[in-house]
């Protein structure tokens, strides 16, 4: 029985020109909206003035943004720095062509140091005497469901891709496939549509190596000599080049038929390899939910009087703690992370853990808040 899952969808949701609206956008966006209003709905219950919620807000947006893309450039690709600056916070691309790309990189660590950053200058201008813990203690509650979102994102994107693995949860990445092979280089790509199954009659292989075809349908019109070279030459190229997701040995013959439709057209069966992976990002994802659920929860039962630190301790502790855990099932992200014992993720994870654990035990030791005047 095979049990994996191919992934094909489009990360971006419509394109315009040069410019695309993608799902990691819309997702992160998305994001930061629902946050908004579980924090209004939160400062409601607890008396205090919604219209910090707008202001904490646009801290937050800010310090997410900067945070975790220098975070991105510094911990993973410091070169960039010096051999193109200006690509640090400029959404698009000059070479080959004119294209809007967004940030390309940002790191979740980046994004927490900055918003601690964020909160603490927004606690020290807000009104003397407000409490900064009280103050993370809520944000940190809708950060987890802003992390979700994102982590869907990242799924959309087939990026941050786990290892192979043969588990039943394993998802064949293939959309980049897909973007491939139907990218419109110079107005000449013969390719109408393509779809990618799972194939029932082959065996399964070992470290997540499951068959699949590739179902490629050309244009009307398109001669036969120029599928068979378009499949030959530029198709093998593409699953050679996307060896992270199709493992197509550049030693082998890339095994296909052209098969004639009724209407006269032509379409290709190429049968290959595809590599099934942990869907890294979806575990992060629901863990990012559950977390969510029960720091929620936690809040909802104290509110105001909800102990200053304990909230953003639990969160410290299990956010880290998980997101070192899964970086073992994570592909690395940079080259230079395969030499090292632990990667860049978990060695930043260690300090926020263990600063939520010094957190967690000041709150444990403390008198929780009678009254919660100090975030008001």
């Amino acid at each position: 029985m095979i049990s994996y899952l191919i992934w094909n969808g489009s990360p971006e949701i419509f394109a315009f020109g040069s410019f695309a609206l993608r799902w990691y956008g819309l997702l992160f966006a998305l994001g930061f909206l629902i946050s908004q209003q579980i924090l209004f709905y939160m400062f409601k219950k607890e008396g205090k003035p919604e219209r910090d919620v707008e202001i904490l807000t646009i801290y937050m947006v800010v310090a997410t943004i900067v945070g975790a893309r220098l975070g991105h450039i510094l911990f993973y690709e410091p070169q960039t720095i010096w051999t193109d600056p200006l690509s640090i916070f400029l959404p698009f691309e000059f070479s080959p062509e004119f294209k809007f790309t967004g940030l390309q990189g940002l790191a979740s660590h980046g994004g927490a140091f900055a918003i601690l950053i964020a909160l603490w200058i927004y606690s020290r201008k807000k009104k003397p005497g407000q409490n900064f813990l009280q103050i993370v203690d809520r944000i940190v509650i809708v950060v987890a469901i802003t992390g979700a979102l994102i982590r869907v994102g990242n799924f959309f994107n087939s990026e941050i891709i786990g290892k192979p693995t043969d588990s039943p949860l394993g998802v064949v990445f293939v959309n980049r496939i897909t973007e491939a092979i139907t990218q419109n280089k110079s107005g000449v790509n013969p390719v109408d549509f393509v779809e990618i199954k799972k194939d029932a009659t082959r065996q399964v292989g070992q470290n997540g190596r499951v068959p699949i075809n590739i179902y490629v349908f050309f244009n009307p019109g398109t001669q036969q000599i120029r599928i068979n070279d378009f499949i030959t030459f530029e198709v093998r190229g593409y699953l050679n080049l996307l060896d992270e997701f199709i493992d197509q040995p550049r030693s082998e013959e890339l095994k296909f038929e052209i098969i004639q439709e009724q209407s006269g057209s032509f379409g290709a069966k190429i049968s290959t390899m595809g590599i099934a992976r942990h869907p890294a990002q979806l575990y992060e994802a629901f863990s990012c939910v559950a977390l969510f659920i029960f720091l929620f929860l936690m809040w909802n039962k104290h509110k105001e009087n909800l102990p200053a630190g304990r909230t953003f301790g639990y969160f410290m502790i299990i956010l880290w703690s998980l997101r070192f855990a899964y970086e073992f099932l994570k592909e690395p992200q940079v080259e230079f992370e395969n030499d090292l014992v632990l990667n860049m993720g978990q060695n930043l994870s260690i300090p926020l853990f263990l600063a939520g654990i010094f957190i967690l035990a000041r709150s444990y030791r403390s008198q929780p808040k009678t009254t919660g005047t100090e975030i008001s």
